[in-house]
């Protein structure tokens, strides 16, 4: 079988690749309680991963290098992840007593019924989940397979910069670890709540419904932090670069505010909306009981309360590591600044503690 979950291994640095920047992510734990050793974000040259696919193997791993020389560590050995939409998982029902080698034979005597794509172009990997609720006497098994050249060309990049991929995750199987850090700030009965989590990435804004804990629903959708980057560049004349830069550290003129922010989180609101009304015709849910944002864009100011003002629903910005301790080399500011869009890197480097 291909390690599409990977197996232990100790100190793994988080390293999550996504169509504007690589970030690196290094816990350690005492007790119950993680520590970010090292972590940083380098930008990614443009185009050089559309659509989390990597095109420019080269440009990701001079990324990968630059990025290791800003975070000063000495870990070499790192989780990332591939596209949930590029993945095809399905649980299936196997016998308790079989052995990890008897399940894989099984799993690949029967793989073709569930995967649409020729077996030797497949990665395929599986989990025990537990065991099954109508029948004890058989466990739960997790099948996920994804095309083997998105594993290897994440690999390849890693391979570039001198690191190696122990562990290949799934993006939204990060994302639920991360948010395991999450849900005690969401207050007592934390354990049975319905939790929407939107991703606002540059390009791509992602839905992640979690109910007690676990995906239940995810949705994709072509909209971004990118699209209040062009609209900057545009209106005043700068370069993406510039463009970037002033929607970070301000200093745009008067007008910024009034005529591009607002207007952006409102489209903004109106992206969350719609992504929550299909996953309500999707299923038995008719409400979630918090709204969390992460990605780039989700802390800009007032976004939060402007959403949940137009939704009725309790809207907080993502920190995984608000109870976590610092290392003497983190910048608390910055990382406070970055938290947001750490939330699939905090995940994977949480590998680490299996």
């Amino acid at each position: 079988m291909f390690e599409l979950f990977g197996k232990k291994a100790h100190t793994l640095l988080g390293i999550d690749i996504s169509s504007t920047a690589v970030k690196l992510l290094e816990l350690s734990r005492s007790g119950s309680r993680f520590k970010v050793e090292s972590y940083a974000v380098e930008p990614l040259p443009a185009n050089a991963v559309v659509e989390k696919n990597i095109a420019e193997l080269e440009g990701v791993g001079q990324a990968l290098s630059r990025v290791l020389v800003k975070a000063r560590t000495q870990a070499r050995n790192a989780a990332v992840a591939v596209a949930g939409s590029a993945v095809i998982t399905k649980v299936v029902e196997m016998d308790a007593g079989l052995s990890d080698d008897d399940m894989e034979n099984q799993l690949r005597l029967e793989a073709d019924q569930y995967i649409p794509y020729p077996l030797e172009e497949v990665a395929i990997d599986f989990e025990v989940q537990g065991y099954s609720v109508r029948n004890p006497e058989r466990v739960e098994v997790l099948l996920a397979a994804c095309r083997k050249e998105n594993v290897e060309v994440r690999e390849a990049a890693l391979a570039l910069a001198g690191l190696t991929a122990k562990v290949v995750d799934v993006e939204a199987y990060a994302l639920e670890r991360a948010f395991t850090l999450l849900s005690a700030q969401l207050g007592k009965g934390h354990e049975m709540l319905t939790v929407a989590v939107v991703d606002i990435g540059a390009t791509m804004t992602t839905l992640s419904v979690l109910h007690q804990g676990r995906i239940i629903y995810t949705r994709e959708q072509l909209f971004g932090g990118k699209q209040l980057t062009e609209e900057i560049q545009r209106r005043y004349g700068l370069s993406m670069g510039e463009a970037g830069l002033a929607k970070k550290q301000g200093g745009l003129p008067d007008d910024y505010n009034s005529e591009v922010l607002e207007p952006f989180k409102e489209a903004m609101v109106q992206q969350v909306s719609r992504s929550l009304q299909f996953f309500f015709a999707a299923g038995q849910y008719n409400g979630v009981d918090y709204i969390m944002l992460a990605g780039g864009s989700a802390s800009i100011a007032g976004l939060e309360n402007l959403i949940h003002k137009r939704l009725g629903v309790p809207t907080m910005v993502a920190n995984p590591f608000a109870d976590m301790a610092l290392s003497s080399k983190v910048n608390a500011g910055a990382l406070a600044s970055d938290a947001p869009a750490l939330m699939v890197a905090c995940g994977l480097a949480m590998r680490s503690f299996d």
